[in-house]
């Protein structure tokens, strides 16, 4: 039942290779003006609140989130449902606290966002270093499962074919960033989370007629077949390698809620909104889409094991990054007609698409960041066509070491690296976006302490959690230097984070205290309420 026809393989061929002919003339026709700053970082405002909503939703539901989430929720059932929910309650935070604040305070990226309060030449370079190190694992991930996933639906055993799908998908990446800016990609965006949520809202109600539209029914059978029993139903499978697996359950939550929606790739697109206003409406689109998207993988996952076993999906790939392709497979039965080929490649084409948009929206992330905050110092003393030029560039130098990068571990669990990447949003950015919107007393010494603090804690401790080693699913699974007792760093790093911002204040003396205190209080209108706003 694992095993796709010759004929599906045939269609979802030709499907890629129009989606990705389609998609970069889309680039190229939308493509920025050569001298235009504006249009290149955040397309100048114009697409519509439904359309930047959706390409909001399309940034934040990356390929990592389809792939690994679906697996969680397939080999681990409630712990995996309640990460799920996690990733949607994390967009709402976003949308209640930040996003309005953050539109008014940044310009193009992070570091103007952050340097409105703290102008300097150290803020810029700490926040353009957070941005490549918490986007590099989740852009390595995508890009070598990716290669994975291609390779798995096409046929290909071959290491060599493997790598020849992560290079293509890593070109293509790149030349949706350097050519299309962020209108290219917005566009991108939003095809991708129309193809994905359409066809999966199909397959998840014929999972559901198949199990005669009970969805207790559904949890039943894929309890049973799960071979977990009632367990799968509750928390602890997926924590219970732990010793403190109900801690560590909450670690996770932590760590998706308040990092998911922080990530740089994510909070870049609200200065994408023309205004306040917009940016509300913007996130009213993109909230309910990352939610109905949570209740389709739910149904495919949970729908995979009921119809295919555990045990099925975990030969198939040990974290379970097929569950999706193989629920939506499954759900046909053992003879497929022509309209359910065309169904299942419609299918395998969004989650291709899914693949392309979200390191495309990642490498636009790291190269605005690196030619804006970087080299361009805020875009002082440098000619827009030079920037905008650098800019590109950079796409390029990020995305040809992510590719090899990528080559790399394409054999290794990639679970410690999406791990890391949420962890370091919600450990180092959260933290210094809550203090820099909201703390009149935050200074710069706060900031760095925050941002360099918080992802050094983040990096230590991964080290020593049971996703790098000391379990067979471990990403070293013949490794043991296992001495942190958790899977995520969350539990003690966003704590420290936070810590870390108000001891770094604290030493920062009163004068300066005092000093910040005054240019909170100049640009407090601005930044809370959008008063006497500088135009773009």
């Amino acid at each position: 039942m694992t095993g796709f026809s010759s004929s599906a393989q045939a269609m979802s061929l030709v499907a890629f290779t129009a989606v990705a002919t389609v998609t970069l003339l889309l680039c190229v026709m939308t493509g920025p003006d050569r001298d235009d700053l504006a249009e290149f970082y955040t397309g100048y405002g114009s697409l519509s609140p439904l359309r930047n909503g959706l390409a909001v939703a399309g940034d934040y539901i990356s390929a990592a989130t389809v792939v690994t989430t679906g697996g969680l929720i397939a080999l681990t059932g409630y712990d995996g449902i309640v990460l799920a929910l996690s990733t949607a309650l994390s967009l709402m935070l976003l949308m209640f606290l930040l996003a309005e604040p953050l539109r008014n305070a940044g310009r193009f990226t992070m570091g103007d966002a952050l340097a409105l309060r703290m102008p300097g030449r150290a803020v810029r370079v700490a926040a353009c270093a957070v941005t490549l190190v918490a986007l590099l694992p989740m852009m390595l991930v995508q890009l070598a499962a990716g290669g994975d996933l291609l390779a798995f639906v096409l046929g290909f055993s071959g290491d060599t074919l493997k790598t020849g799908c992560i290079v293509g998908l890593g070109v293509l990446m790149i030349s949706y960033a350097a050519i299309g800016g962020m209108k290219g990609t917005a566009l991108i965006q939003i095809m991708k989370i129309v193809m994905l949520l359409g066809s999966g809202t199909v397959i998840a109600l014929l999972i559901l007629h198949r199990f005669d539209w009970s969805p207790g029914g559904l949890f039943d059978a894929a309890a049973q077949a799960s071979g977990l029993g009632p367990a799968y139903l509750r928390t602890g499978p997926g924590f219970a390698s732990g010793p403190y697996p109900e801690l560590d359950m909450i670690s996770a939550q932590l760590t998706v809620v308040l990092g998911g929606a922080c990530l740089p790739h994510v909070t870049m697109r609200m200065y994408t909104a023309s205004d306040a206003r917009q940016v509300r409406r913007s996130m009213s689109w993109a909230v309910p889409s990352v939610a109905l998207f949570v209740l389709i993988i739910t149904v495919v996952g949970t729908g995979a094991t009921a119809m295919l076993g555990r045990g099925t999906i975990a030969a198939a790939d040990p974290q379970g990054n097929t569950a999706y392709l193989l629920g939506s497979r499954a759900v046909f039965g053992a003879h497929i007609s022509t309209a359910e080929t065309l169904l299942f490649t419609t299918v395998t084409a969004a989650l291709f698409l899914t693949l392309l948009a979200s390191v495309a929206g990642m490498i636009l992330a790291c190269a605005n960041s690196l030619a804006h905050d970087l080299f361009a110092r805020g875009g002082t003393g440098m000619p827009a066509r030079r920037e905008m030029t650098l800019a590109r560039v950079c796409a390029v130098a990020v995305g040809v070491p992510t590719i090899l990068l990528a080559v790399l571990v394409q054999h290794y669990n990639p679970q410690p690296l999406v791990t890391l990447g949420f962890c370091l949003g919600a450990s180092s950015i959260a933290p210094a976006l809550v203090y820099s919107l909201f703390w009149r007393r935050y200074t710069t010494a706060g900031l760095l302490w925050t941002l360099v603090g918080g992802s050094v804690a983040c990096l230590v401790l991964m080290t020593g959690t049971n996703l790098v080693s000391g379990t067979p699913t471990s990403a070293l699974p013949e490794q043991d230097f296992n001495w942190f007792p958790f899977s995520t760093t969350g539990i003690v790093s966003i704590p420290l984070g936070f810590a870390l911002g108000w001891l770094g204040t604290l030493a920062s003396g009163r004068r300066r205290t005092d000093a910040q205190r005054e240019r909170y209080a100049e640009v407090e209108g601005w930044i809370l309420a959008g008063a006497g706003r500088r135009e773009r």
